[in-house]
């Protein structure tokens, strides 16, 4: 029986087939042998021993500086022409026990924290208006226009004199209290009665300044 040559090709076909694996595979297993000889020769390499010298650091020499220069002394100015100009006088050291102790406080009029009690209160003859009329009203407060009201602490002694005055309420350094003082004390007074009986007391009084 003759063969037909298509089946002729095929079997060509598959042995070449044949042979191009069995060649990569070859080249494979040859290809990984010389990796890993390669691996192996590299592991085998020796390394030499490193050798640490330790050096010494000699310790830097500490440089003293020198102490700082003292301060300068102050000059003080004095009136003593004998003292020339370019003498320094020495400090002295203060003795705390030769000052002299602070002055004393003024006693406190207590007659101004008694409270007295009374039936009928003091009263300017002539009503708060009497007072108002003696009011002058200080220039410099007239030209600044400065109003308000300054309340003033009366002592109406029993026979209807202003004793003594307290300001309560200030309208500053304008002359203000002082005019209300001098017009509190230009009118008389009926004293506070308890009872039948004058009493001296205190009363706040309020003197108003308004420009007209």
């Amino acid at each position: 029986m003759k063969k037909s040559p298509e089946a002729d090709l095929r079997r060509n076909y598959r042995k070449l087939m044949e042979l191009g694996m069995i060649g990569s595979l070859a080249i494979i297993l040859f290809s990984f042998l010389g990796f890993r000889g390669g691996e192996i020769a590299k592991r085998n390499i020796e390394i030499p021993d490193q050798i640490i010298e330790m050096e010494e650091i000699p310790q830097t020499e500490q440089v003293k500086r020198q102490p700082p220069p003292p301060r300068p002394s102050v000059a003080i100015p004095t009136e003593d022409e004998d003292i020339p100009d370019d003498e320094t006088i020495e400090e002295t050291d203060v003795i705390f026990d030769e000052i002299p102790p602070p002055p004393e406080e003024p006693p406190v009029d207590e007659s101004a924290q008694i409270f007295v009690a009374f039936d009928t209160a003091p009263a300017p003859i002539g009503g708060f208006a009497a007072i108002q009329k003696k009011l002058k009203y200080p220039d410099i407060a007239r030209k600044a226009g400065i109003e308000g009201r300054v309340i003033v602490n009366v002592l109406v002694g029993t026979d209807g004199t202003v004793k003594d005055t307290k300001i309560l309420k200030s309208l500053g350094h304008t002359g203000c209290d002082e005019a209300a003082i001098a017009a509190i004390k230009a009118v008389r007074w009926t004293p506070a009665k308890q009872r039948d009986r004058a009493v001296q007391v205190w009363v706040g009084i309020p003197v108003i300044f308004k420009l007209k």
